[in-house]
């Protein structure tokens, strides 16, 4: 009996799948999505695996890999592609694989002059320098390490941001979360639809969102601007829920820039009405998402062939 394989969710990094993918070339042209569909059943991919997409979710993170794998060996000259979406293995791929290597990585590429240009970083003046090859150690593609790059950059923003509202008056705490719910859509296109009520509060609430132009269906919100450390407690729950039920509200927002405790968040959610919880870190996503307390400073536009254009 054939022992049944088990599937892995483990997605291999695009220099793992070069040699894979010059073997799949042997005997013709081949078409990429075939070849795709090979190597997951080759490699035990489970479903999970198969369909996980990059964050753009125009396509699945196991066949960008490999796009950027049959990408990188067609730069050594060991594969070429022929027409749309199909490739095949080129003379020099054959004798590559002649001699039964155990990887192709970026390391082994480097020995090819094409690969070495292609790496190549621009100078101040223009012209190309070609440096040692890349390291094996260099797993993530290059829109993989663009994005990891882009998370890193939104991560140090979001800090910036929640230091920057800790440090502002209270007041304008609470009018940044009701400027935050306008830009998200509540309250929709209504004058004057969300406010603050400052200073004088309002029974326990800090501002308050209409959705609709009469205010017949209303958010509520509480405002905690707490430093990092001063969690917010199951009491300040049950307090805002006493608050709700004074202006007989059905539904509020608990937004606080340090974090809830676990009893809080389950107070949260075994009362009757429905409270949300949003802590620092929800805050900043929200903040960096809808452009609030920072901006656009430079876009980079991601471009690929254009297939069609040459059929």
């Amino acid at each position: 009996m054939t022992a049944l394989v088990q599937p892995t969710d483990t997605i291999p990094d695009y220099q793992s799948l070069m040699l894979p993918v010059l073997r799949a070339a042997v005997g013709g042209e081949v078409r990429i999505g075939e070849v795709v569909a090979r190597l997951a059943d080759a490699l035990a991919l489970s479903e999970a695996a198969r369909t996980q997409s990059i964050p753009s979710g125009g396509q699945t993170l196991f066949g960008n890999r490999v796009h950027w794998a049959k990408t990188y060996l067609a730069k050594a000259g060991l594969v070429e592609n022929t027409r749309r979406g199909h490739f095949r293995i080129t003379p020099r791929g054959t004798d590559v694989l002649a001699t039964d290597p155990e990887r192709i990585d970026n390391q082994f590429l480097g020995r090819f002059a094409e690969f070495r240009q292609f790496v190549a970083a621009p100078t101040e003046t223009g012209t190309a320098e070609a440096p040692a090859a890349p390291t094996a150690t260099a797993d993530q593609t290059p829109d993989e390490v663009m994005r990891a790059a882009h998370r890193r950059i939104e991560m140090a923003l979001a800090k910036d941001l929640v230091d920057r509202v800790r440090t502002a008056p209270p007041e304008f705490f609470e009018r940044l979360i009701v400027k935050l719910l306008l830009a998200m859509g509540y309250g929709g296109s209504a004058e004057q639809a969300g406010r603050s009520l400052g200073r004088s509060g309002d029974g326990g609430v800090d501002g308050v969102i209409d959705q609709d132009a009469l205010g017949l269906d209303r958010v509520y919100i509480q405002a905690k601007r707490y430093a990092e450390g001063n969690t917010v407690g199951a009491g300040a729950i049950r307090d805002f829920f006493g608050s709700l039920d004074r202006h007989k509200a059905t539904k509020g927002l608990f937004v606080t820039t340090s974090t809830f405790t676990a009893d809080a968040r389950q107070t949260a959610e075994y009362l009757s009405k429905r409270i949300v919880l949003v802590d620092s870190d929800q805050l900043a996503t929200l903040m960096v998402r809808w452009n609030i307390g920072c901006r656009i400073e430079e876009t980079l536009h991601l471009k690929r062939l254009d297939e069609d254009f040459f059929e």
